[in-house]
C-alpha cells in the first residue's frame, strides 16, 4: 500500500470568516502572465485551449505538486480584482485576487465576469506523482516527463507505463523524454517506483497530443484540356495552440515528386499535357521534417483535342505579290492541344517548303505561283488548310509592234492595222500608242484605215500594268520605233508614164538614125555629081527643159573621107552616144 503523505496544517478555504484576510500571499501579475513574488519573478505557463479564462501555474508543470509553492494566475477578461475562485468544485470566495501562492492541495478553477470558468488545474500532495510540462504539445515536440516523490525524496526503479501497459524503465534518474511526439503519443501515463522500501505508484497523467496543422486537402480539378492551366491548391490548418511555424510543400503524380519542398500551398503548371494525367498528392511537413502528412490521391485527367480548323493569312492581302517582293504565310489552328508541328507545301507536293507557323519568301519568282497548304500534327493525326492560291505579279516587258519595225512603206489607200504584244506582263495590261510622240489611240490594236501621206511619220506603243494593293505601282514597257512611209499615189504614176515615153522614144530615134545614116550615103554619092548648095538655116530657140530634143541631121564632108555628121539644132556636133542618153 501506498504511504500517505502527511496532513496539511492549513485554514480551511471554504470556511473564511467575513473580515478575515485571504489564506495566502498575493502576487500582482503583469499582462504578460509574468509575476513576481517576494522580489523573485516568476514565469507563468499552462495549456492553452479554446476556452477564454486560463488558469496558469508556476512552476508550469501539471500536475503541480504543494512542495513547489506553486502560484496559480487566473486570465480572462473583466475588471482585475473581480476573480472567482473554486476548489474540489466548491465556491472558494468572491472578488479574491487574481493569483495566489496555493497552500492546501485539491483541484481549482477561476472566474472571471464575461469569460467563464477556466480549465482545471490540479495541485497534489501525493507521495509519487508524474508530471508533463503545463503547455500545449503539438505533433514533433519533445516532452519530459519526471516521476517524482514527495519533496524529493529519493525514488528508485523507476518504470514508465503508457495506457497500463509497460513503456521503459529507468536505470538512472527519474525523467524520461519523448522525441518527435505524434498523435498516436497521446494517452494515459503513469510511473511505479521504490520510496524507501515501498514501492509506489503514481496517478495517471493524461498527455495530449495535438496536430500542428491539419491532414492536407488537396483540391484541383479531375478533368481538364490538354493545353489549359492546372492549379492545384493544398489547404491545411495549422494549429491555434501556437503561433503558425513555417510549412513546406511538395507535389507527387504516382507517387514521383514534380514540385517542391517549397513554401507555397500551390501547384501550378501553366500548360499541361497528356502525359501530366496522374494521381496527384500533396505532402506537407514541418520545417525540420519531424512532422509530415499527405493528403488523399487526386486523380487528373488531360484530355488532348485534335487540331482542327486550320487557316491561312497572307500578306500581301489577297495573296497577290509584285515579282521581286516578299510573301509571308501565317498558320493558324482554332483548336488542338498538344505539340504542335508545321509544314509549307505547294500545289499538293510533299515536299516541304518550310517548318514552323510562319513561310516567308523574302524574293519571289515567277516560279513561286501556285496553290499553298499548311498541314498541322499533333503526333497522331494530321490537320491541313484550305489551299490558298498566290500569284506572282510581272511587271510588263519586252513590248513590240507588227507588222515590225524599223519602217513600212506602203502607198496611198491602203488599210493598215497595227497591233501592239508584250512577252511578259500580268493581267490587266492597257495600251497606248503613241504618233510621232505624241498620243493618238488605246488599246492593242491600232486600225489606220485607208492611209494617206498624213499618216506618215514613227509610231510607238507603251505598255501599262498596275501591280500591288490598290494597284499603287505602275509598270510599263515602250515598243521600238516603226516608221510607216506613204509613198504618194502621183509619183509613182509619172514614174511609170515616163518610162514608159522614154522607151519609145528610144525605138523611134534608133530607126531616125538608120534612116539618117542611110541617107547621107545616098546623099553624099549625090553631091559627088552635082554640088548643091544649101541654103542658110536661121538658129531656133533653146529648148525648154523637160522638152524632147528633135536634133536636125546634117551631112557634112569632112576630110580624109565621106561621113555623115549629127549636127544639133545650133549646128554643133552631136555624137550618136548622146542622142541616145538624151533619149534616156
Amino acid at each position: 500500500m501506498a504511504a500517505s503523505a502527511p496532513k496539511e496544517k492549513v485554514k480551511i478555504l471554504g470556511s473564511r470568516q467575513p473580515g478575515d484576510r485571504w489564506p495566502w500571499q498575493r502576487v500582482t501579475a503583469s499582462a504578460h502572465g509574468r509575476g513576481h513574488r517576494d522580489g523573485r519573478e516568476a514565469q507563468t505557463l499552462g495549456l492553452a485551449g479554446a476556452q477564454t479564462t486560463q488558469l496558469l501555474v508556476q512552476p508550469p508543470w501539471t500536475p503541480a505538486v504543494l512542495w513547489d509553492q506553486v502560484t496559480l494566475t487566473c486570465q480572462g477578461s473583466g475588471t482585475a480584482g473581480a476573480t472567482t475562485w473554486y476548489k474540489d468544485g466548491q465556491r472558494w470566495g468572491q472578488d479574491g485576487p487574481d493569483s495566489f501562492l496555493v497552500t492546501e492541495s485539491g483541484t481549482y478553477t477561476c472566474d472571471r465576469p464575461g469569460s467563464g470558468h477556466s480549465p482545471p488545474v490540479l495541485v497534489s500532495n501525493e507521495p509519487l506523482v508524474l508530471q508533463v510540462p503545463a503547455r500545449a504539445l503539438l505533433e514533433g515536440d519533445t516532452v519530459t516527463l519526471r516521476c517524482r516523490s514527495w519533496k524529493d525524496k529519493p525514488v528508485t526503479s523507476v518504470v514508465f507505463y503508457k495506457d497500463n501497459k509497460y513503456l521503459k524503465r529507468s536505470l538512472s534518474g527519474k525523467d524520461m523524454s519523448l522525441s518527435h511526439l505524434q498523435l498516436h503519443s497521446s494517452g494515459r501515463y503513469s510511473c511505479k517506483g521504490s520510496v524507501g522500501s515501498r514501492h509506489t505508484w503514481s496517478a495517471p497523467v493524461t498527455v495530449a497530443v495535438h496536430e500542428l496543422f491539419s491532414v492536407p486537402v488537396l483540391e484541383g480539378p479531375p478533368e481538364l484540356t490538354e493545353g489549359s492551366p492546372l492549379n492545384l491548391s493544398c489547404l491545411s490548418t495549422p494549429s491555434p495552440l501556437r503561433p503558425p511555424a513555417p510549412l513546406l510543400y511538395s507535389f507527387y503524380r504516382d507517387g514521383q515528386r514534380v514540385g517542391g519542398p517549397q513554401g507555397s500551398p500551390r501547384l501550378l503548371v501553366p500548360t499541361v499535357r497528356v502525359t501530366q494525367s496522374g494521381n496527384y498528392s500533396f505532402k506537407v511537413s514541418s520545417e525540420e521534417g519531424t512532422v509530415w502528412k499527405s493528403s488523399a490521391q487526386l486523380g487528373v485527367t488531360v484530355c488532348r483535342v485534335l487540331p482542327t480548323r486550320v487557316s491561312l493569312l497572307v500578306q500581301p492581302p489577297g495573296g497577290q505579290v509584285t515579282l521581286g517582293d516578299s510573301l509571308v504565310l501565317s498558320c493558324t489552328v482554332t483548336m488542338g492541344t498538344g505539340p504542335l508541328s508545321f509544314s509549307w507545301h505547294r500545289d499538293g507536293s510533299g515536299a516541304t517548303l518550310g517548318t514552323g507557323p510562319r513561310l516567308e519568301l523574302w524574293h519571289v519568282g515567277d516560279n513561286d505561283s501556285g496553290h499553298y497548304q499548311c498541314r498541322v500534327s499533333d503526333g497522331e493525326s494530321v490537320a491541313q488548310s484550305v489551299p490558298l492560291n498566290v500569284t506572282v505579279l510581272v511587271p510588263v516587258a519586252n513590248a513590240t509592234i507588227t507588222p515590225g519595225p524599223p519602217a513600212l512603206q506602203v502607198r496611198p489607200g491602203d488599210p493598215v492595222t497595227l497591233r501592239c504584244s508584250v512577252q511578259v506582263g500580268s493581267a490587266p495590261v492597257t495600251f497606248t500608242w503613241l504618233h510621232n510622240g505624241q498620243e493618238l489611240a488605246r488599246g492593242p490594236l491600232l486600225e489606220l484605215g485607208d492611209v494617206d501621206v498624213g499618216h506618215s511619220g514613227t509610231y510607238q506603243c507603251m505598255a501599262t500594268n498596275q501591280l500591288g494593293q490598290d494597284g499603287h505601282r505602275v509598270f510599263r514597257a515602250l515598243s521600238p520605233e516603226l516608221a510607216l512611209e506613204v509613198t504618194p499615189q502621183g509619183t509613182t504614176g509619172h514614174l511609170w508614164i515616163t518610162v514608159a515615153l522614154n522607151v519609145g522614144r528610144t525605138l523611134l530615134y534608133l530607126l531616125l538614125l538608120l534612116a539618117v545614116i542611110g541617107g547621107c550615103h545616098w546623099w553624099h554619092h549625090r553631091a559627088l555629081r552635082k554640088p548643091q548648095e544649101r541654103p542658110p538655116q536661121e538658129p531656133s530657140a533653146p529648148p525648154e527643159e523637160g522638152a524632147a530634143l528633135d536634133p536636125h541631121i546634117v551631112c557634112t564632108d569632112r576630110a580624109g573621107g565621106d561621113h555623115a555628121d549629127l549636127l544639133g539644132p545650133h549646128g554643133q556636133h552631136w555624137d550618136p552616144s548622146d542622142i541616145y542618153e538624151n533619149m534616156l
